[in-house]
């Protein structure tokens, strides 16, 4: 194998100019895939964080009510019109149990019970339609970053203490102190004091929001003791539809992800990264195409080369090793430089582009980039090599 790769190197020498132009003809094409996919990766990822910044991954409620219709007598024809049945805030059955049992299961990173419903503020004689939203503060943070999105005053939902959008706190003229009268679907009201004002980025939970208390919020929505939903977070985000899925079953009751709410974002996202791998396999395509036609192009020229080694006792799979190392030293050596040249340019991008969004690029993008680009080149010097190989000995050394 020394022996092959010093041949190698000496073919790569003596013709520099060749060397360096796929060199460079692979460097940019591994500069265009890392930072291409470098960027769809950052844009990937800037969505899927402002869409789940304001909702769980996966939300746990009670099954929706069926309507109770007896099933028509065996045989007969069935013409009944059975109309939906109206659903009403129900709370999960022993939900401190199912909260227990989900904080347990692998890739569920975080669970929090909430009471939610609908509600009126009130305050003078301006009334709005609001969700009230009943958490634990300290369960909730690892679900939804609540306190990282409040505008004015601190994240505290006492007895008697809400938070309000500040879309909400504009149309109600509210600032930090004032109160706020709520009444709940059931008839049950409460003054509370307003301690903090939030903004998640989204113009209708900014209107129609007011996190409390659980407690409060059971008292407000006639709920005492329950809750109607438990919100979850998980490790891998993508895992989150069979997540669901192991839960809806295990518990029987309804659990929804953020992918089957979000079906046109999902959509979004696969049609962008199977974008992203077209490119990239268009482009590592051409690079190895100019791989092979450079080394094609070798063993023509250095056919007499060739068979002045075989003619000195090197075996068919000595040549073959020659111009496969070729190959893979032409796709190493571009790659690596075309890694580096994709990173500096998605640093590029985070310093002086438009600011939108940042690009990470991840160690692993890169030693990829290389490897696929290493592989590449060795499997299109395949044909070239396979060429050389096969040289008859007397017919090269008489090749002019």
């Amino acid at each position: 194998m020394g022996l092959s790769w010093r041949i190698a190197y000496h073919f790569l020498r003596d013709g520099k100019a060749q060397t360096l132009l796929i060199i460079g003809g692979v460097a940019v094409g591994a500069a265009v895939i890392v930072f291409i996919t470098a960027l769809v990766d950052g844009l990937q990822g800037n969505i899927v964080q402002r869409t789940l910044g304001t909702q769980a991954h996966i939300v746990v409620a009670s099954p929706d009510l069926l309507p109770l219709a007896p099933p028509p007598p065996r045989g007969a024809i069935d013409l009944r019109s059975v109309d939906a049945r109206p659903q009403r805030l129900r709370s999960i059955n022993n939900w401190a149990g199912v909260l227990r049992v989900l904080q347990g299961l692998p890739g569920v990173r975080a669970a929090s019970p909430v009471v939610s419903g609908p509600a009126f503020a009130q305050r003078g004689t301006a009334v709005r339609a609001v969700a009230v939203l009943g958490i634990q503060p300290e369960r909730y943070v690892r679900i939804i970053p609540l306190d990282r999105d409040m505008l004015q005053g601190r994240l505290d939902v006492g007895a008697s203490h809400i938070l309000v959008g500040y879309r909400l706190a504009e149309d109600l003229g509210l600032r930090l102190g004032d109160k706020l009268r709520v009444q709940g679907a059931s008839g049950g009201s409460q003054v509370f004091d307003v301690t903090g004002i939030f903004s998640l980025g989204v113009r209708d939970l900014d209107e129609r929001y007011v996190y409390m208390g659980l407690k409060p919020a059971q008292s407000l929505l006639g709920l005492p003791g329950g809750a109607t939903e438990i919100d979850l977070t998980v490790d891998r985000i993508f895992d989150a539809q069979t997540i669901a899925a192991r839960i809806a079953a295990l518990t029987g009751l309804k659990s929804e992800s953020w992918m089957s709410t979000n079906s046109q974002l999902l959509n979004a996202l696969r049609s962008q990264s199977l974008s992203s791998a077209l490119i990239r396999f268009f482009v590592g395509l051409s690079v190895a195409f100019g791989i092979a036609s450079v080394l094609a192009v070798s063993v023509v020229q250095r056919t007499r080369e060739i068979g002045i080694l075989r003619a000195m006792g090197a075996t068919r799979a000595r040549v073959l090793a020659v111009f496969l190392f070729e190959g893979g030293a032409v796709g190493c050596a571009g790659s690596a430089l075309g890694a580096a040249a994709g990173a500096g340019l998605v640093h590029a991008f985070n310093a002086w582009g438009p600011g939108l969004f940042y690009v990470p690029v991840a160690p692993a993008l890169l030693l990829e980039a290389v490897v696929l680009a290493t592989a590449a080149g060795v499997a299109a010097a395949a044909l070239p090599a396979l060429r050389a190989a096969r040289l008859d000995p007397v017919v090269a050394i008489r090749y002019v």
